[in-house]
């Protein structure tokens, strides 16, 4: 959000578009021309062609790539990794696969939640039109109008309160959210908070946990040092409770301590993952044995994510439910007293 970062939609494709050239022995200046004459994303193309003038002046393209702002630091990381050690086209294709995976993952999610969603919208519209037309119901009859909710929200302009704090609450929650998550300091603060809010924390961790075993099977493949490997690999996940504890655990690794038992100090990694890593160790087959995990815990983050969204449906469903009880009660009780007070003219 508000962010010039090219979106995970355009990386994808150009990041394939990119490894299919380079493997198939495209000159790396023709290679970033076609890459960037093909992307559908005019910000792309203009980056695309920015590249392709600086390789000609003899820069390298890890360089050429931050100067144009719109690639995300952990691609520009891997393709200077990947210019070491001469293994850009297999780097653009891992970059790919990552990008076209979160593509997925965010389509899944996006599919899932709809339906609470619309549930939601649905409870919310209902709810403020039942308010204006008992509104218009009490002028039309010049009578008191019917206060269901107990709130003193009647009429239009209750209807309106309503909606505004139903729909414009979640979304300046949301955009606050954004806000703060853009800082560092922002994500240090509510990234820790929300992982112990029950499943939401469990799929955050898991999408948190898959992306660093990624990260860090395909630096220390490339054959990035351990403490840029690490630091890498802790960006990747894009969470601040695991940002907040990075630096503690590469200074654990640089002074000595083992992979394991510095990732296990951090406490943000589930606890079958570090006895993973230990054996892998044990083994000196880390990298390895983290890029078969990194599936797994994408499965388990798809799974999350699915629970997630029934958990919300059932929470809206509840909310729904909850309010049809209190309006039926709420509306039993004022007949009743309307009946007593009939019962006394006798």
């Amino acid at each position: 959000m508000f962010s010039r970062t090219l979106s995970l939609k355009t990386l994808s494709p150009l990041c394939r578009s990119l490894s299919t050239l380079l493997h198939s022995g495209v000159e790396i200046t023709k290679a970033f021309k076609i890459a960037g004459d093909k992307a559908r994303d005019a910000q792309a193309r203009d980056a695309m062609h920015e590249i392709q003038t600086s390789l000609k002046k003899g820069d390298d393209i890890a360089g050429s790539m931050r100067s144009t702002g719109v690639f995300p630091e952990l691609m520009i990381e891997m393709v200077a990794v990947a210019e070491q050690t001469g293994t850009l086209p297999e780097i653009l294709h891992s970059l790919s696969e990552h990008y076209e995976h979160h593509v997925r993952l965010r389509r899944d999610f996006t599919t899932a939640i709809a339906w609470p969603v619309f549930q939601y919208l649905a409870a919310t519209f209902v709810i403020a039109g039942m308010l204006y037309v008992i509104g218009i119901i009490g002028q039309m009859n010049r009578t008191a109008t019917m206060d269901v909710l107990g709130f003193g929200l009647t009429g239009g302009s209750g209807a309106m309160i309503w909606l505004t704090i139903t729909l414009g609450g979640p979304i300046l929650l949301f955009v606050a959210y954004q806000l703060l998550a853009r800082g560092f300091e922002g994500k240090r603060i509510l990234d820790p908070l929300l992982l112990r809010i029950p499943v939401v924390g469990q799929c955050l961790q898991s999408f948190a946990v898959a992306r660093f075993s990624w990260a860090f099977s395909l630096t220390q493949q490339a054959g990035m040092p351990i403490e840029a490997s690490l630091d890498a690999s802790f960006r990747a996940t894009a969470n601040g409770a695991f940002l907040r504890v990075m630096p503690e655990a590469i200074d654990d690794v640089m002074t000595g301590d083992t992979l394991t038992e510095a990732l296990a100090g951090t406490r943000v990694f589930p606890v079958e993952w570090i006895e993973m890593v230990s054996v892998g160790e044990a083994s000196g087959t880390v990298p390895e044995m983290l890029q078969r995990m990194s599936p797994q815990f994408e499965d388990q983050a798809r799974r999350t994510l699915r629970a997630l969204a029934v958990t919300l449906g059932w929470v809206i469903w509840g909310m729904v439910a909850i309010f049809i009880i209190m309006l039926v009660f709420r509306i039993a009780l004022m007949y009743r007293d309307l009946l007593i007070d009939a019962g006394k003219g006798f």
